[in-house]
């Protein structure tokens, strides 16, 4: 009984503000949708774990949580058209997780790659997917559900949709120049030639990322202040928002108001 009448107030307030909720959202697709839309964005999908344990679940069940609001984060994207998008799901230190987590996400992987691959989004707008990160570091499983997504969206040429799984900023600069160094020592070009041609542009075109261009825009949920490695070389002139949302809970409201003030700032590149 004590529970009822807060619970009966709880519907009488989500039924009045939805008009005005509704209201909202319109006015700040309006207002955005005139703007200067961002080429590439980047997102931190951060808070699913407490999400869950705010809500009385277990810590893991929030990555599903997760899962449902990345395809709502990719049709925003292309209600907006946005070109290239590279979400950061599964980061190098991630590994360090309990076993029981890291085997739950792997397998989450492997089940919601399968599902992308029929995916009517992903299929209507011709989605590419590309997973950047360190697939030495990934079980069978996970790489060859990897590479199965890849080759059946590879022909795509819509919107480019990175999911960074099993990936570290660091990890990245550090292979892109193994590769670099490994491809001129095939080429007979002593360590002197190497580094009197080296340029930014060059370690540019080793990296996860090569041929994509940098993200002008990254957003992190769950209030945090700090990239946790994320595409580390390629946001060196990216701009911020920071967003106190848990990943789960991050509305179109709140992803609108991000591209909002992306649109309100003068991209200076350092000068």
């Amino acid at each position: 009984m004590p529970l009822r009448f807060p619970l009966r107030i709880l519907r009488f307030l989500r039924a009045v503000t939805h008009p005005l909720y509704w209201w909202y959202e319109q006015k700040l697709v309006n207002e955005v949708s005139g703007g200067r839309i961002p080429q590439h964005i980047g997102v931190i999908l951060d808070g699913n774990r407490r999400f869950a344990r705010g809500i009385g679940l277990d810590a893991r069940k929030g990555h599903e949580f997760g899962v449902e609001k990345v395809h709502e984060l990719l049709e925003w994207c292309l209600e907006l058209g946005i070109a290239n998008v590279t979400l950061f799901v599964f980061s190098a230190e991630n590994f360090a997780r309990t076993p029981d987590e890291v085997e739950y996400l792997f397998k989450l992987f492997v089940r919601e790659s399968r599902k992308l691959i029929e995916h009517p989004r992903i299929q209507k707008h011709k989605v590419r997917v590309k997973v950047i990160g360190r697939r030495a570091d990934l079980p069978e499983a996970v790489v060859s559900a990897t590479e199965t997504l890849e080759n059946s969206t590879a022909d795509h040429d819509g919107m480019l949709l990175n999911i960074a799984f099993g990936y570290g900023g660091r990890e990245e600069i550090v292979d892109g120049v193994k590769k670099l160094l490994q491809e001129a020592e095939t080429q007979h070009r002593s360590p002197a030639e190497i580094a009197a041609g080296l340029t930014a542009a060059q370690i540019s075109g080793y990296l996860y990322t090569a041929g994509t261009p940098d993200p002008d825009f990254i957003i992190r949920t769950s209030g945090e202040l700090r990239l946790s490695g994320f595409l580390l070389w390629q946001a060196a002139y990216s701009e911020y928002y920071f967003c106190d949302a848990l990943w789960p809970g991050f509305r179109r409201i709140d992803f609108l108001r991000a591209i909002r003030s992306y649109q309100g700032r003068e991209r200076r590149f350092g000068s």
